[in-house]
């Protein structure tokens, strides 16, 4: 448990976020992040890739917890983030329930809340371990046909606190794609040296809301995340990360955008996932 509890808490992405662990056991995890201004959008308002980082943070604590410390390295293998409503400017609690022990996956449910139980997110996680297993070839992402236009939004972007926190830099946003850069920070890091996975997720989620954007076009309008699935195909290794966003379908406020996350030393993708985004004029 001590263990779980230096993972949770010691890990520089998890550390900078605040997370505290409150209660552990082979069925359950109990977390809390406090309110602070870096980890928010405008309003003060928590940002999207908190609440999934959260979630992903204790799931993969009760897996480790579930099936020992001999089956690292993990990993969520999949992860569905439903976005319930929004917390301003208060602190959040997760707890994450075990559904089912696999040989080496687990299917964990966390449901986040404020402090005084207002819903904020539901996700369903399969995290797996891999038992020291040899890691295989990922696939090569395609990438994009490397235009470099950030459009009249893609400079402001690093403005927001919790994505300039992690060093996003918005390098294409237009015609309904996105280009993100990630660069390795202390901050994005898990314990060991590589991208912790709950900053991978923040970067798919902010690749996937700048291509609808891109889509849309900037406007007064109101904007969030409605959900987004996420398959983490790899833990993410140490270095720079780059996201290719693109909106492949609308149906008036709503926005579904594809995304891949690769190394950009060697393109090899870490991730992918679909964001639906949601604007309101």
């Amino acid at each position: 448990m001590d263990e779980i509890r230096s993972w949770v808490e010691t890990s520089p992405y998890s550390r900078f976020l605040g997370v505290r662990l409150e209660d552990v056991s082979e069925q359950q995890v109990r977390l809390r992040m406090p309110y602070q201004d870096e980890n928010s959008n405008p309003g003060k308002a928590l940002h999207g890739g908190c609440a999934a980082s959260l979630g992903a943070i204790g799931a993969q604590a009760l897996a480790r917890v579930v099936l020992g410390a001999e089956s690292g390295p993990w990993h969520t293998a999949q992860l569905q983030v439903s976005y319930l409503a929004a917390a301003i400017g208060e602190d959040v609690i997760a707890v994450a329930d075990l559904l089912r022990r696999g040989k080496e996956m687990c299917f964990v449910s966390v449901g986040v809340e404020t402090a005084e139980g207002k819903p904020i997110a539901r996700i369903e996680t399969t995290v797996r371990g891999r038992f020291g297993a040899t890691p295989v070839d990922l696939p090569v992402s395609a990438g994009d046909d490397g235009a470099a236009d950030p459009g009249p939004m893609g400079p402001h972007i690093g403005r927001v606190p919790f994505i300039g926190n992690r060093g996003i830099v918005v390098e294409h946003m237009v015609d309904s794609t996105s280009r993100l850069v990630m660069p390795y920070l202390d901050d994005n890091g898990d314990l060991g040296g590589p991208v912790h996975e709950g900053a991978v997720l923040a970067l798919l989620d902010t690749t996937g809301a700048m291509a609808s954007w891109a889509e849309s076009g900037p406007g007064p309008y109101k904007a969030s995340t409605a959900s987004m699935q996420v398959q983490n195909l790899a833990p993410a290794p140490k270095g720079d990360l780059v996201a290719y966003g693109r909106c492949v379908h609308r149906d008036q406020a709503m926005f579904w955008s594809d995304v891949e996350v690769a190394g950009t030393a060697d393109g090899r993708v870490v991730a992918r996932g679909t964001v639906l985004y949601r604007i309101l004029t």
